[in-house]
């Protein structure tokens, strides 16, 4: 839905016909300053003929093209056929509005009819100009964004075919190891990595758009328990998101990078384990994504520079540019907090205002 409830399409045969209506009133000026009758009769005559002008032009570019993209001789001799035919039924429109016989004007080829005709093609040919290059523009703008947003989705589904494995690898060696020490634990497990492998499947094939914060923080479910089979007691968990952020879209695997961080570096080092909490809010009018544990912290030279930290933020820039950001904090011995902050989408700002 556009301006005042039009559709694309409806707003720009506005934007069209308001250009022709702005060059009818130039024309008219024009004439009424060179003393060809008065500004009224003038702007009488240049509606009509300007009008049928650009319904001829304009409708006959569709019926030449599908989506009027016409250009060369066929577009010439439309703005051509288009003059002498808006001239000759517009002056006899406007004949009729004003109380004249038909055909007045249009008997013989005087110097005034020439002259105006003369005006009519030049006219025509500017408003047509204007027309088609701000509309080959506005499509060439479309085309690049299109070719942007296709590269885009190519970047992040080729970053999620890097994650998925470094998580997968980790999971198998974890199960390997539990095999032949604990069979039952290893059971849970693989029942849970079966979950969280089907999530992932589903939504590697679906668009961008459509993995919401529902479905990460379910997979982030999945992969907690399959953490908490290895780990036991040592690792507690808790994940908030509210009820109104639970449709927001977001990168898939955005956030199980930074759970896997905060429980390989820092509550698994730690002897008694530790609690990570993953919290969604709106603040600012943004969404705040947080990752937070109380493991053993990080602190020194290459600290917050890992490569499921580098590939967030990777993410988060293909995905939203410098309107997303990524914040990493850590201190030794008092756990590390990354905080993401990425905008709201449209959709759920309209869900949003409904709602209230």
């Amino acid at each position: 839905m556009s301006l005042f409830g039009l559709s694309p399409l409806g707003v720009s045969v506005g934007r069209r016909f308001g250009i022709t209506l702005a060059t009818n009133t130039t024309v008219a000026v024009l004439l009424a300053l060179s003393g060809h009758e008065t500004l009224w009769i003038n702007w009488v005559y240049a509606q009509c003929i300007g009008l049928l002008i650009w319904i001829w032009i304009d409708g006959g570019r569709f019926v030449f093209h599908p989506r009027g993209q016409l250009t060369g001789s066929r577009m010439a001799l439309l703005v051509m056929t288009g003059v002498v035919a808006g001239y000759s039924v517009g002056c006899m429109l406007a004949n009729v509005l004003m109380g004249r016989p038909v055909l007045d004007g249009l008997q013989g080829l005087p110097t005034t009819t020439l002259q105006i005709m003369a005006v009519s093609l030049v006219a025509a040919g500017i408003t047509t100009y204007v027309i088609t290059s701000r509309e080959q523009l506005a499509m060439a703008r479309q085309a690049s964004e299109a070719a942007r947003r296709q590269a885009t989705e190519a970047r992040l589904r080729l970053l999620e075919s890097q994650l998925e494995p470094h998580m997968l690898f980790n999971t198998l060696a974890n199960l390997r190891a539990l095999i032949g020490s604990d069979p039952t634990r290893a059971l849970a497990m693989l029942d849970r990595f079966d979950s969280f492998l089907r999530a992932t499947l589903q939504a590697s094939r679906s668009g961008p758009g459509h993995h919401t914060l529902a479905h990460e923080f379910a997979r982030l479910a999945d992969y907690l328990a399959i953490m908490a089979v290895r780990m036991g007691p040592r690792l507690t968990h808790s994940l908030d998101l509210p009820p109104d952020l639970r449709h927001h879209p977001v990168p898939a695997l955005l956030l199980q990078p930074l759970v896997e961080n905060a429980i390989r570096h820092g509550l698994e080092p730690s002897v008694a384990g530790g609690h990570v909490a993953v919290t969604a809010r709106e603040v600012d009018g943004a969404l705040q994504l947080v990752v937070q544990d109380n493991g053993i912290g990080a602190d020194g030279p290459g600290a917050g520079s890992g490569f499921g930290l580098a590939q967030v933020r990777e993410r988060l820039a293909s995905a939203h540019g410098a309107a997303a950001h990524c914040d990493w904090h850590s201190r030794p011995g008092e756990g590390t907090r990354v905080t993401l902050r990425l905008p709201l989408s449209t959709a759920h700002a309209d869900t949003t205002a409904r709602a209230a």
